[in-house]
Formats: C-alpha cells, sequence, structure tokens
C-alpha cells in the first residue's frame, strides 16, 4: 500500500477554507496511477479522528494494515492501493479518540449498494462518449426569453415493470423521453436521484449525495438518458437538497462520532440539517452542485428547502433556534453560502438554471450577488400557487368574493424571474389531487380543470406540472405504485390528456407567453375587476408591438353569448384556443369565424369586439394581420 500525497496543499488548504468547488476530482475512490502503479486512491474528510481505516471485498473487509494517513492536521485522510478495484465494495472504518468505532459509507462516492445495503462501489465515471455538443453550446441562450414547460417525475412511480419493479435508465431515455416529446415539454426535472435509504422519503432524504442512485442503473446508465434527452432537445434538472440529511447510521450524521457535517436537527423531517459554518461543508455541497452539472451535464438543479437555509426558526417552535449576532432570524452563513454557491456555479455553467424552492418574502431571490440578491435566476411561486389552488378549491358561489385571490399575483409577478409549480407537493398528504379539488359534479370538475390550466398557462411565469396532473389522476399521489395510466381508457382523462398536450404545444408555439415576461411590457389587464362573472381578462405580448394575445377565463359555470370586450387594436381576431372544445371534453361552445373588431371603446381600450364564453372556460384570441 502506497500513501503517496495525491492532493496537492493548495487543494488541502481550498478545501479546508470552503473554496475547493471541484473536490470530487480528489476525494472519494479515484483509479489513477501513482509511480507507475494502477491502483485506486481513497480520499476522505474525517476530523478529530484517532484513526481511518478502509476495508472492503479487497481486504475482506479487514482493517489490519489498510490505515489511512491524515494530511498534516486538515482532517484528510487518504490511501492508494496498488490494485484497480473498479466496483468492489467499501467502506471507512472511523476511530475515534473515545475509543468507539464507525463504518461510514464515502461521502464522495459516485455509485452505491441498492438499498438496503449501504456500502460505497468504486466506479469510474470516465468513458461514456456524450453527443450532446449542440445542445450543450445553445441550452442557454436568453435563458429568460425561452419557453420552460417542465414536467416533474418521480421515477420510482411514474410507471413500472409488470412485475412492480422499476424501469432502469436506458428504458426511461425510450419510454419517458418519447412521452415527455409527445406531450410538448421542454425539460423533465427529476425528483432527487442521488443516494437514499428510504423510498418514502422522496429521495429528499440522502446518504450518497453524489451517488446516482442504484435504483436506476449505474452512472453512465443516467449518462445515457440525460444524452438522450438532449439529442431530443429536452432539458433535464434535478432536485437537489443541500439543507438536511438523513440520519442513518452509514451516512454523514456523526461522522467522527460528533457533529461533523450537521449542526442542529430538522424537526419537521427528522434529520440534521447541514452546519454552514464549517467552510469544508460549502467545499462538499458547492462541488456537489458542480458534481452533477459537470460530469452529468445536467441543464439545472432546483434548490430545495431554500427558506429552511435562510431562517432558523423556519416551520419550528420558538426555543429551538437562536437570533442571529445582528438580532435577526436569519441565518447569515446559510445567505452568504448560497450567494457563493450561485456565483460559483453560474461563473462555471453561466447557461444552467438554479432555482430557489423558496416560500417566504425574502427579497432578491433572483437578483445577482453584486445587486445583494441570492444569485438564483429562478423562483418558485409559491404564493401565486397557494392562492390560485385555494380559489380553485373553492365552491361556485364563493368565487366572487374571492377574486383578489386570482389578481393579487400580478402586484409581484415582475420582482423575480418565477416558475409556476403545480408540484409534488399539491397532491398529497390529504391535499387532494388538482381534479379532486375542482368543485361540481363530474364533468364541471373536469371543465375546471382545464380553466385552471388555461390561467396558469397564460399567466406571466415558467411552467411546472407534475406526473399524473396532465390527465387528471383522482387519487393523490402515492410513491409506491405507478400512475393510474388505465384512467386513459376513459373518454373525460383522454381528452384532457390531449388538452394539456395541445397547451403545452400552443405555450411553445406562441412567444407572446414566454418571450417578454420580465417587466409589465409583456403584461396587460383588460378586465381585473369583474368579480361578479368571475372573468379574467387580460393581454400578453411578445417583443414585437403587433404579436400579442386575449387571454379571458371564465371561472363559473355560466355561459355568456355576446359578450363584449375591449381590444387595443381594430381588424380581425381570430380564436386559437378554447377550453369548451368537444375534443377536450367541452361543449363546442366556440368562436369559429374572425371575429371584427368594432370602435366601441370597452374596458378602457378604444377597441371591442363580442364572442361567445361558455362555462369555466379559456378563450385565446389573437388579432390577425393584414386585415
Amino acid at each position: 500500500m502506497n500513501t503517496k500525497l495525491y492532493l496537492e496543499p493548495d487543494e488541502i488548504y481550498l478545501f479546508n477554507c470552503g473554496e475547493l468547488y471541484h473536490s470530487y476530482l480528489k476525494m472519494g475512490a479515484h483509479i489513477i496511477e501513482c509511480n507507475s502503479l494502477h491502483g485506486t486512491n481513497f480520499v476522505v474528510w474525517v476530523p478529530e479522528a484517532l484513526n481511518v481505516c478502509l476495508v472492503g471485498e479487497f481486504n475482506n473487509w479487514s482493517s489490519t494494515d489498510s490505515s489511512m494517513t491524515e494530511i498534516g492536521t486538515s482532517g484528510v485522510w487518504s490511501i492508494f492501493i496498488p490494485k484497480v478495484l473498479q466496483g468492489q465494495l467499501y467502506k471507512y472504518e472511523i476511530h475515534t479518540k473515545s475509543g468507539k468505532v464507525f463504518l461510514k459509507s464515502d461521502p464522495f462516492a459516485f455509485y452505491s449498494e441498492f438499498r438496503p445495503a449501504t456500502a460505497s462501489i468504486v466506479w469510474q465515471l470516465e468513458g461514456f462518449s456524450w453527443q450532446d455538443q449542440v445542445w450543450m453550446k445553445q441550452r442557454g441562450v436568453n435563458v429568460q426569453e425561452m419557453p420552460h414547460l417542465i414536467y416533474e417525475v418521480h421515477l420510482g412511480s411514474w410507471r413500472r415493470k409488470e412485475d412492480g419493479t422499476y424501469y432502469n435508465w436506458r428504458t426511461l431515455a425510450v419510454e419517458l423521453l418519447h412521452y415527455v416529446l409527445s406531450m410538448g415539454y421542454t425539460h423533465i426535472e427529476l425528483m432527487p436521484i442521488m443516494e437514499h435509504p428510504f423510498d418514502g422519503s422522496w429521495g429528499y432524504q440522502l446518504t450518497g449525495f453524489y451517488s446516482c442512485t442504484s435504483r436506476f442503473g449505474n452512472p453512465q446508465d443516467f449518462m445515457y438518458f440525460v444524452n438522450q434527452c438532449h439529442l431530443e432537445g429536452v432539458g433535464v434538472i434535478l432536485d437537489w437538497v443541500p439543507g438536511h440529511f438523513c440520519k442513518d447510521a452509514h451516512g454523514l450524521g456523526q461522522f467522527n462520532g460528533s457533529s461533523v457535517y450537521e449542526n442542529d436537527e430538522n424537526e419537521q423531517w427528522g434529520t440534521y440539517n447541514f452546519n454552514f459554518e464549517k467552510t469544508e461543508v460549502w467545499s462538499f455541497l458547492i462541488s456537489n452542485a458542480m458534481f452533477w452539472l459537470d460530469k452529468f451535464h445536467v441543464d439545472g438543479l432546483r434548490v430545495d428547502g431554500v427558506s429552511s437555509m435562510l431562517y432558523p426558526d423556519y416551520e419550528k417552535p420558538k426555543h429551538s433556534w437562536k437570533l442571529n449576532i445582528n438580532g435577526g432570524r436569519e441565518n447569515l452563513r446559510a445567505v452568504a453560502f448560497m450567494k457563493r454557491l450561485n456565483e460559483a456555479v453560474l461563473q462555471n455553467f453561466p447557461d444552467v438554471l438554479m432555482i430557489a424552492e423558496e416560500s417566504t418574502e425574502w427579497p432578491l431571490v433572483t437578483c445577482p450577488t453584486d445587486e445583494n440578491g441570492l444569485g438564483y435566476n429562478f423562483k418558485w411561486n409559491m404564493g401565486w400557487m397557494n392562492d390560485t389552488l385555494r380559489y380553485m378549491g373553492l365552491d361556485f358561489p364563493l368565487r366572487k368574493d374571492n377574486h383578489q385571490l386570482l389578481t393579487f399575483s400580478m402586484t409581484y409577478a415582475f420582482s423575480e424571474n418565477y416558475i409556476l409549480p403545480l408540484s409534488h407537493d399539491e397532491v398529497v398528504h390529504g391535499k387532494r389531487s388538482l381534479i379532486g379539488r375542482m368543485p361540481g359534479e363530474y364533468s364541471q370538475k373536469f371543465s375546471g380543470l382545464r380553466s385552471l390550466y388555461g390561467y396558469w398557462m397564460c399567466h406571466p411565469g415558467k411552467k411546472l406540472l407534475f406526473m399524473g396532473g396532465e390527465f387528471a389522476q383522482f387519487i393523490e399521489w402515492n410513491e409506491e405504485a405507478e400512475l393510474d395510466w388505465f384512467l386513459l381508457e376513459y373518454e373525460m382523462h383522454e381528452k384532457l390528456q390531449n388538452y394539456v398536450r395541445d397547451l403545452n404545444k400552443l405555450y411553445c408555439q406562441e412567444r407572446a407567453l414566454w418571450e417578454n415576461e420580465q417587466d409589465w411590457a409583456g403584461f396587460e389587464w383588460i378586465d381585473v375587476h369583474n368579480h361578479q362573472q368571475c372573468i379574467l381578462i387580460f393581454c400578453r405580448k411578445a417583443l414585437k408591438k403587433d404579436n400579442f394575445l386575449i387571454i379571458l377565463i371564465n371561472f363559473l359555470p355560466n355561459s355568456y353569448l355576446n359578450f363584449r370586450l375591449g381590444v387595443p387594436r381594430k381588424g380581425f381576431y381570430q380564436e386559437i384556443f378554447n377550453s369548451d372544445l368537444s375534443i377536450y371534453g367541452g361543449n363546442n361552445h366556440i368562436n369559429s369565424s374572425l371575429v371584427g373588431a368594432e370602435k366601441v371603446a370597452w374596458h378602457g381600450q378604444k377597441f371591442s369586439i363580442t364572442i361567445n364564453v361558455a362555462p369555466l372556460a379559456i378563450v385565446i384570441l389573437k388579432p390577425i394581420l393584414n386585415t
């Protein structure tokens, strides 16, 4: 065994200072050449340990003659084994100064055993032949002015084999990708695919931050999946969890017998919170973000639980947190960490998405750090989601007195770069499915869901929909079984899926719905006050002034003939979309002919038109040029 120094002194210094942002290139297990010998080098950070030994299949799990060497007093331990150990199982045996001994998985392992087994696996990431150069070159061009229509997926329950086992990445690269393409989505967002021991955590309680979960294949299989998505023009976003980690004995918790990575306990989730006071934790987490972007070519990270990192008191009783040194509620070190994270990521990968799941009123989340922002480039609009779903769940007679739930979001719509999420969190834990929230009888529920999706699609902000919502799964999401695909054998569910497909494609085709939504230049209210009829009318505008859409949404089960609405210019208007088409499950109360604008002032506009308005329906009109 050889203990030749693999990390350079400046790398160790940067790791300890919290500034080694590609630490995965040296930490963990790497097959290298050392003194003309091909072998495997192991590096792990275990501060304050008495001794650290490498154990695994290759030495019969014996710590005899497998002691690692600490590099100075850095807490970084290393050992070189003159054997190529690709595919071999291993752990670290950690001896504490108090005489206790722990077996721990490698925090930097690239691959791990399939649960419930817990060993790390030596695995090279090299050797995959990427073919996505065209995608990688163009993916981030004018990211704010491009359509983002995201399909959120939990891989273990999207579809399963007949025997109930999981699809692997290579099958998903056919089945899931084909489905996403047929539905017109631009991105897939995967709920966490990092290694986790408990399926019921949905991947949000991790043990292997650098391990692509063994549930769906090996790391190269995931590379294949991403590569195929990119070849078909579909981006891949990963959910990423830098706030906390699970307490399982083989994981990061109590890594040297006491707190190493953690600060305190996350009482809501029964996990440990990361300690952002420790600079090595910065190196670990920022490197982890870089790792998925670098080695797997993913197109963005949705950062989970940002609010709980920003505020020590977030959903906690008062006795369990302390004010910061300025007497405020903010976690100052977590704030500094997030700013540095986004600076480092976007400096190295300026074309990726860094999305904050942030549910409070923290200002400037998507502003650059040099403008006192957190540096993300998108934020989930949780306020819009909560208000909208509350409104849509109201019985029809109650809606007129709650009109502000639909309109309030426009008071802050341009304060951040928003994504409008209809996510997995809204269809679990007794909240009911989206269609299950809709009032009325059977057909009205589908009409109401179509109106919700129309409002969502036309409101400023990028879009995210959780799987199953596109065909109106009635039951809440269950991670233990695949979606209720059999529902597509029923007419209304199949028609709803067709509606979502056509709405998706309309969104991507119409630049007015995504090109110009950073300020009021791309949006104008035509009638925001019609709470009695529960009707919203507004205009969405592309960058070219003649490219705009008129959107009317009726949130009551009442129909109107010859309904007058104001329009900004003369000429003819064509109905390009109507949710009441019979092919979508409606009654064909549509406007099939061109509608000519009259010089009758209405809704503050110089011109107006009259149309027929179906119950619980959205109508989208577009001006016809050269008429």
